[in-house]
């Protein structure tokens, strides 16, 4: 039978009363679980009554425990948040990882007030047991329904970094590394950089050896052991959405190689073939920007050799002969286009390999291909002397807001393009070739230290265009997900240049389609 108000005040007396002797008074706690049957105002005392002499009846926990859950689902959204507030006080010793388990179902609510309740609470018991909190979030994302498994991802990508260092112990981020592995096994490509994320932020993985740990997790989702189907839309994108989680993990301690000879051996050869996840994105050089990326990390290769040949091969593709070429393959054509975002990408790639057998050039290919591609540099570098000159004419006494415009910001990395295409030319012209100039990627900020050296140095002619691209370059690139393409003003050049990080863009192909491990929806309700 439901407790009435005057019921509920008088039994709380009875029990604010009995101080010691609380565990003499049951029935009195009885009628205060009894409140739950009554009308709105007798579900809010009991809502705050139940909470209350909780501790004093270990052998009502259960039932105070779900008395307050069904409040906690009542269909008023008042009852529903007091009674959510309250949940933290029912989290002590073993009940806890319960009332975690609980409070992370509570996440799939639409209100938003009741949604900000539950975060609070979910706090408030992770700074009392971090251990046995994180229990309840991680078994709610192993097996719960997917808008739980979701919203408790983002719960632990958003709040675990504002958690003490007191709470976030050694153990406690072990316990995150080793739980986030099993869900790792079937996880979409947005939970994948979500979680990825989480395990970025532990303490413990900021040494050599947890990046290695991350790098390795990154290896086993991008399933490197396998050839990939170029003209498969998912494919394409688990390895791109890998590759720009594995990138930020990369140092000279903690090496690319895997990725790097992965891309050299399955996906240049293909790179015509490539199908987009995402219908804006410049397939192409997008997965030529994440190769120059990642090259300067690369350590001992097994078949270095061999994939230097595809990475020259490759460059050639984008390094047209001189249209006056007798029989050559542009003779009876127009003026080629030099595509220099291409070629910035395939010649930074190259250098950065070269490094690792400089005698390439001279020992591993014939006098003949040695000739044609120094032609074809030489065509090349001539194209970019008179694009460089045009873009410096274009931009000569421009400063602050005349730089903002959209025009002028595509110059700006066009001129840094330009550059820096034209340092690693020179490089390669040196007999023996060289492969000691530094250069920054266009799209990449720039060094401290570069920077400084330049205003140290005498400025020569190509120190100009670097310069200004190192004054203007960061705060007026485009925005990161923007595509642009520059056409020169003459017919003779053409680039599509454009400038974007290697962070995720466009989203994900189907939405919240399963890309990453095929896992089906699950609804089972809740499972309290």
């Amino acid at each position: 039978m439901a407790a009435t108000v005057e019921e509920l005040y008088r039994n709380y007396g009875v029990l604010a009363d009995a101080k010691e002797d609380l565990s003499k008074h049951k029935d009195a706690y009885q009628v205060i679980l009894d409140g739950v049957k009554g009308g709105p105002k007798e579900k809010r005392l009991a809502a705050q009554f139940i909470p209350k002499f909780f501790s004093s009846f270990p052998e009502l926990a259960d039932a105070a425990i779900n008395a307050q859950l069904d409040l906690c689902e009542d269909e008023d959204v008042s009852i529903r948040r007091q009674a959510i507030k309250e949940l933290p006080r029912f989290a002590s010793g073993e009940n806890l990882p319960r009332v975690a388990d609980i409070l992370t179902q509570l996440l799939q609510t639409d209100d938003s007030a009741e949604f900000s309740q539950v975060n609070t609470a979910l706090i408030s018991i992770f700074k009392i047991d971090a251990k046995g909190t994180l229990g309840g979030l991680f078994s709610q994302i192993l097996q719960g329904e997917d808008v739980v498994r979701e919203r408790a991802i983002k719960f632990l990508s958003t709040k675990l970094k504002t958690m003490p260092d007191d709470t976030m112990t050694k153990e406690v981020e072990d316990y995150i590394f080793i739980e986030t592995k099993k869900v790792l096994e079937d996880v979409t490509g947005e939970e994948f950089v979500l979680l990825m994320r989480i395990l970025s932020g532990l303490k413990n993985m900021q040494t050599v050896s947890g990046r290695q740990q991350l790098v390795e997790l990154v290896v086993e989702q991008a399933f490197l052991e396998q050839a990939l189907n170029p003209t498969d839309a998912d494919s394409v994108d688990r390895l791109l959405q890998c590759t720009r989680q594995a990138l930020p993990l990369f140092s000279k301690n903690v090496h690319s190689t895997r990725f790097v000879t992965y891309f050299c051996e399955f996906v240049l050869p293909s790179l015509s073939l490539l199908t987009s996840p995402v219908a804006e994105l410049d397939i192409q050089l997008e997965v030529l920007k994440l190769l120059a990326e990642m090259s300067p990390y690369c350590g001992d290769m097994d078949k270095l050799e061999v994939n230097l040949n595809m990475l020259f091969e490759k460059l050639l593709e984008f390094m047209p002969l001189p249209p006056e070429e007798e029989n050559g393959e542009n003779a009876a054509n127009e003026e080629p286009k030099l595509q220099f975002s291409y070629v910035e990408c395939l010649l930074f790639s190259f250098h950065q390999l070269g490094k690792k057998l400089p005698d390439f050039l001279i020992d591993k290919i014939s006098a003949e291909k040695l000739k044609d591609f120094k032609i074809r540099l030489q065509y090349f570098a001539r194209g970019l002397q008179v694009y460089i000159r045009q873009l410096r004419v274009a931009l000569q006494g421009k400063t602050g807001d005349a730089l903002k415009t959209e025009e002028n910001k595509i110059k700006v990395v066009a001129l840094k393009i330009t550059n820096n295409i034209n340092v690693l030319i020179k490089d390669l012209f040196h007999n023996p070739p060289s492969y000691k100039s530094t250069v920054t990627l266009s799209w990449k900020p720039v060094q401290k230290t570069e920077a400084a050296a330049i205003g140290q140095k005498r400025q020569s002619v190509e120190d100009i265009g670097a310069t200004a691209t190192t004054k203007k370059l960061p705060t007026n690139l485009p925005r990161r997900n923007a595509r642009q393409i520059y056409n020169p003003p003459s017919g003779k050049y053409s680039a599509s240049i454009g400038n974007f990080s290697y962070e995720q863009r466009g989203g994900f192909r189907g939405g919240r389609g399963r890309g990453f491990g095929g896992r089906g929806n699950r609804s089972r309700g809740r499972i309290y």
